[in-house]
């Protein structure tokens, strides 16, 4: 796995492509977690709420497409 995310993309064969996405996935799901703590911390900070929530939205977004483009990975 770790040899797939270091080589070069263009050197990547197709089963390293759908690791290093599958990988990329789980990294976006445990910051999904990270964020979801930052906000159950209750700041009183409207603006960082805000900006958390918006983090929060584009990181779910960036997942579900890369899990699209993953199933369109060639086998």
């Amino acid at each position: 796995m770790r040899n797939a995310i270091v080589q070069i993309p263009d050197t990547r064969t197709a089963n390293e492509r759908r690791q290093v996405v599958r990988a990329a996935i789980r990294q976006l799901e445990r910051a999904e977690i990270y964020l979801g703590a930052v906000i159950y911390m209750e700041l009183d900070d409207r603006e960082a709420r805000r900006a958390v929530t918006r983090l929060r939205a584009e990181v779910e977004s960036l997942r579900r497409y890369l899990a699209e483009q993953r199933s369109g990975l060639p086998e």
